[in-house]
């Protein structure tokens, strides 16, 4: 009986990272038009950036996507490409923590169990500095530059240079993945 109720214990906690773990990851979104046949598509353009309050990024960012798409096996033209790429970076204050947290337990003593639930409030610790930031890739079909695809995804981040510059490229590459849709 013991060794049961163990197993059953163990079986909850491994459940409950499982969720908090999806939860906590970042997941990219993406949008695309249904009826666009995205197999005959071969090569790129990149748009000329716009504008942009985080040069630095940008250039990152442009980058990223010519590598990540150069290892799909897409190549870049300056005329005449299946596809033109373009992409937007947004850069805000990342949400404040509330400080508020609700737990689940289960325990045993002796013969007899029980669950509790309950709550707590703790002090943010984290940097009051954090930003997000989001990225956003088009894809547009070079003969009428109509929309046929959208990524988009974020992350956290609390200083410049080689950390914000190694997140972007991994928010890229997780954009990028979703490109051409499995239709």
């Amino acid at each position: 009986m013991p060794f049961r109720r163990l197993a059953l214990h163990r079986l909850m906690l491994a459940c409950l990272s499982l969720c908090l773990l999806y939860g906590c990851s970042s997941q990219p979104k993406q949008d695309y038009a249904l009826n666009y046949d995205f197999t005959r598509l071969h090569s790129y353009a990149l748009l000329p950036n716009i504008a942009t309050d985080d040069p630095l990024s940008s250039q990152r960012i442009q980058a990223d996507i010519t590598t990540e798409l150069r290892r799909k096996g897409f190549a870049e033209l300056a005329q005449g490409a299946d596809f033109l790429v373009g992409f937007s970076v947004r850069t805000q204050d990342k949400p404040a923590d509330s400080g508020l947290s609700l737990g689940l337990g289960t325990g045993s003593w002796g013969r007899s169990g029980g669950v509790s639930v309950g709550t707590s409030v703790g002090i943010p610790l984290g940097s009051e500095t954090a930003k997000r930031q989001t990225i956003q890739i088009d894809i547009l079909d070079s003969a009428n530059r109509r929309l046929v695809w959208r990524g988009s995804d974020s992350f956290d981040f609390d200083t410049g240079a080689a950390d914000k510059a190694m997140a972007s490229a991994k928010a890229v590459a997780r954009i990028l993945a979703r490109f051409p849709p499995r239709q």
